[in-house]
Parts: C-alpha cells; sequence; structure tokens
C-alpha cells in the first residue's frame, strides 16, 4: 500500500508547519499586568502588607495594647528613640510599630469582608434584576436608588447610630454603602449579555433559569466586577477609618488605623510621629489597591489585551 495517496508522504516540497500551542489565558493576563509598573507596585505592597497582617503575632515586636508607663510619647529611632521601640510609642506608652502591623490585620479584613458580602449580595440581586424583571426589578432599583440618594458617610453614621459602634457593624454598615455599585453593575453586564447568541442558543436548549444565571451569563461578567471589588477595598478601608476615627468604628483598645489617628490628633504638635504614621498606612495601602485595581482593569479589558 505505499502508493497509496492517503498514506504516502507529502511532495512537491509542501512543509506542514506545526501551529504553536496558545498562551493560557492566566498567562496572557500576568503578562499584560505586569507591563503596567505602578500595578506591579501597588501589588508588592499590598502583599507585603497582607503577609505583615497574616503574621502579625510574629513579626510585631510587642502586643498592641501591652502599655510600656516608663516609654511614655518615646520618639522613633530616626528622632533619637531605641530599636525597642522603632515607630516610637503613644500616649500610654503602646508601641506604634505593633499597633500599625496588627491594624493592618483590621484594615485588610474589614475591606475584605465588605468586597465579599457586597460582591456575592449583588451579583445576587443584580442577576435577579436582569433577569427577572418586572417588580423584582423594580423592587430592587429603587432601593438601590435610595441608597446611592444618601452621602455615604453619613448613611454609614446612621446604620452605626442605630446598630451601635463596633467592628461587626461597621463592616455591615459599609456593606449596605457600597452594595448599589456591585448591584448595578452586574445587571447591566447581565443585561448586555442576555441578547447574545450564546444566551439564546442556551434557552432553546432548555438551560434552566439559575443554571443560566450563575453558568452561561455570570463568567462573562466577571472582568468589571473583579475591578470594581478590587477598587471597592480600598473604599471601605478608608469608610471604615472614617467611622473609626469618629468613634463609631472599632472601639479601643483595638489597634484599627481610624481610631489610632483619632486617639493621638490632640498629640499633632507635641507627637506628631503618633498621628502621621497611621494616616501614611492608610495611605500607602489605598494608593496601592488603586494602582493595582487600575492594572487588573488593563489587563482584563479586551481591547487593551494582545491576541
Amino acid at each position: 500500500m505505499a502508493d497509496d495517496p492517503i498514506l504516502a508522504p507529502p511532495t512537491g516540497g509542501i512543509v506542514i508547519e506545526s501551529v504553536p500551542p496558545e498562551v493560557s489565558s492566566l498567562r496572557a493576563f500576568w503578562s499584560a499586568f505586569r507591563e503596567n509598573r505602578g500595578a506591579l507596585l501597588g501589588l508588592i505592597v499590598v502583599a507585603f502588607i497582607a503577609f505583615l497582617a497574616l503574621f502579625a503575632p510574629f513579626v510585631a515586636p510587642h502586643s498592641p495594647i501591652e502599655q510600656f508607663r516608663q516609654h511614655v510619647q518615646q520618639p522613633p529611632i530616626w528622632a533619637g528613640g531605641s530599636w525597642a521601640f522603632p515607630f516610637g510609642t503613644d500616649a500610654v506608652g503602646r508601641d506604634v510599630l505593633s499597633r500599625l502591623i496588627y491594624g493592618a490585620r483590621i484594615s485588610l479584613g474589614i475591606g475584605l469582608s465588605v468586597m465579599v458580602v457586597s460582591v456575592t449580595l449583588g451579583i445576587v440581586l443584580g442577576l435577579a434584576s436582569a433577569f427577572l424583571r418586572g417588580v423584582v426589578e423594580s423592587v430592587v432599583m429603587r432601593v438601590m436608588d435610595l441608597v446611592v440618594a444618601i452621602p455615604s458617610l453619613v448613611l454609614a453614621i446612621l446604620i452605626v447610630a442605630v446598630l451601635g459602634p463596633s467592628l461587626v457593624n461597621t463592616i455591615i454598615a459599609v456593606t449596605v454603602v457600597y452594595l448599589p455599585r456591585y448591584v448595578r453593575l452586574v445587571r447591566a453586564a447581565a443585561i448586555a449579555e442576555l441578547s447574545k447568541e450564546y444566551v439564546v442558543a442556551a434557552r432553546v436548549a432548555g438551560v434552566g433559569k439559575l443554571r443560566l444565571m450563575f453558568v452561561t451569563v455570570l463568567p462573562n461578567c466577571l472582568a468589571p466586577l473583579i475591578v470594581q471589588a478590587a477598587l471597592g477595598i480600598s473604599d471601605a478601608i478608608l469608610e471604615a477609618a472614617a467611622l473609626g476615627f469618629l468613634g463609631l468604628g472599632a472601639q479601643p483598645p483595638t489597634p484599627e488605623w481610624g481610631a489610632m489617628l483619632a486617639d493621638s490628633r490632640e498629640f499633632i504638635r507635641s507627637a506628631p510621629w503618633i498621628v502621621t504614621l497611621p494616616g501614611l498606612a492608610i495611605l500607602v495601602t489605598v494608593v496601592a489597591i488603586n494602582l493595582m485595581g487600575d492594572g487588573l482593569r488593563d489587563a482584563l479589558d479586551p481591547k487593551l489585551r494582545r491576541s
């Protein structure tokens, strides 16, 4: 069967080139993300802060609530202090560095908790509004409009005033404040997907509504949702810090960055490091998360991704 045209090797100098394997979407995303130097720097800073937060008991030199009465308002190392308290101590002798490290755990915990709850509720309510329409859509969107109509900090203060000042109630208040942005985003993205052919084909094939919502449509709405969720963490940290500064968030002696600012504002002239360092911690964390969010937006935007 050597002369069989099917089994015979190609002749005439024709060379069959092998098709290179496609680059995985994860590798393509990372390649697009790392092109943004600011986003890469933000990721490194956020990863470092998250490392400190996770391993605070092992990294912090002292307990965040331990008082060293003989070292009250000791200056930081660059202002003539000692290495026993590199960032100095506060008005009651607590180590500022240890409180900042433990404060990272609380602030990031608030941001992540608010993000997870808000995104979960936003997905459910947004998809329900897009698919059910009618009364369900009207009720959900009018409630979201009502929440948006009230300034975010005012609404958060109102909720905490009703529930009582605590860390858990701070998370609840900030979640309510930022929920509308996720509901609106998911609803708009889902409505845009409903008119596409793959959704029509899935409906013709008899796919159930829940499977259509969460398996077929939702994965195609995740790109803008991921970006908004990343940026929402920094907004939640700022909102929680504002509530803590007003005395409505985490209560003393909890080392939350906003509460640390509130406790030390009277020492802004006599011991400025007590006020400056928590403010810098909030600033650096928020800026780093925003830079990372911008990189996520650019990497997930199909118009900016290389084919």
